[in-house]
């Protein structure tokens, strides 16, 4: 049997990150054989993995990678079953390198299949990692956007979003971060409220009518002010025939509060975006162009955007580990 040096065992643990005694033992087992002490070390990982498959890795790690252009990025979470390990800086390192590797390939499954290193594939790197570490180890979140200019937010390695913005200009870096923290924090799940299909529309227009109509039968038998019950809930329902009906009920509710009709037209539009704004509240949710900036609340991320230059926002990814 070789002789197993210090030297020997800290060179394995350099390269795998495995404990020195599991590399020890490895080397052992391997009588020396530098790479099959690693093939040992990662058929530990795979019986690791296996008795491990089950559990649920909702801890992790989220991180992004933006190309030298800007024109293209990534964001992934690296999933672990614990807190503890996924404050590890080398896990948060093991989350960012493959995030570098993840930049150059367009789906999950790629990514698996790629090359971490010579003659590993990530996937295989997950399994050696898995048997290091002793939790299960995936990735959880993987999203990939391209576009003009492409900035980005990460929240605490919880949270991770991508900006595509029209064109790359010198307010471009600022305004991505900007609305990529917006995203980060609000959730919006589309751009516009013109997204959206009108069956989600109907489908959620019934589900927030029911859960009202049972809050206000609570509401009613406590005695108090019951909560009015939407007919519309996004701008997309908004016609011109809608706004002229609301236009029509507008000036009827001022004839008969004896405003004098020449000074309707200074009250009528104010009333009408009150009306807009009162039945869009799904597009304030869902749609980023239409949530108000979380920065600035007197603006809508349309708005914002508009005023940092000749930029709109063209597309946006997000990644969470809840």
């Amino acid at each position: 049997m070789s002789k197993i040096s210090a030297a020997d065992v800290g060179k394995l643990r350099k390269s795998t990150g495995a404990g020195m005694m599991d590399c020890k033992k490895a080397l052992i087992e391997a009588e020396g054989d530098f790479d099959k002490a690693i093939e040992v070390l990662r058929k530990k990982g795979q019986k690791i993995a296996a008795k491990r498959a089950d559990r649920e890795s909702s801890e992790g790690a989220v991180v992004s990678k933006i190309n030298a252009d800007a024109t293209r990025g990534v964001v992934i979470s690296l999933n672990c079953e614990t807190d503890f390990v996924a404050k590890n800086e080398s896990y948060l390192a093991l989350a960012k390198q493959i995030a570098e590797v993840a930049l150059n390939v367009n789906s999950l499954e790629d990514l698996l299949a790629t090359d971490f290193e010579s003659g590993i594939t990530v996937q295989d790197k997950l399994i050696e990692q898995t048997g290091v570490i002793g939790e299960k180890l995936e990735i959880g979140g993987f999203k990939v956007l391209e576009a003009p200019f492409v900035g980005g937010y990460i929240h605490g390695n919880k949270i991770g979003a991508l900006v595509g913005l029209s064109t790359s200009v010198d307010t471009s870096a600022e305004v991505a971060k900007s609305v990529a923290m917006q995203v980060a924090s609000m959730g919006a799940t589309t751009l516009s409220y013109k997204d959206f299909d009108p069956e989600y529309i109907a489908s959620e227009v019934e589900s927030r009518v029911a859960a009202i109509e049972k809050e206000n039968e609570e509401l009613a038998r406590l005695g108090k002010t019951l909560k009015n019950i939407p007919t519309y809930i996004s701008r997309a329902q908004l016609t011109d025939e809608v706004l002229a009906q609301a236009e029509e009920a507008i000036k009827e509710q001022l004839k008969s509060e004896g405003k004098p009709e020449k000074i309707w037209d200074k009250i009528v539009p104010g009333k009408i975006e009150r009306f807009i704004s009162d039945n869009s509240t799904l597009d304030t949710e869902k749609c980023l162009l239409d949530q108000k900036f979380i920065m600035d609340d007197s603006k809508n991320i349309a708005e914002y955007v508009s005023s940092k230059g000749d930029l709109e926002v063209v597309s946006f990814e997000r990644v969470s580990l809840s």
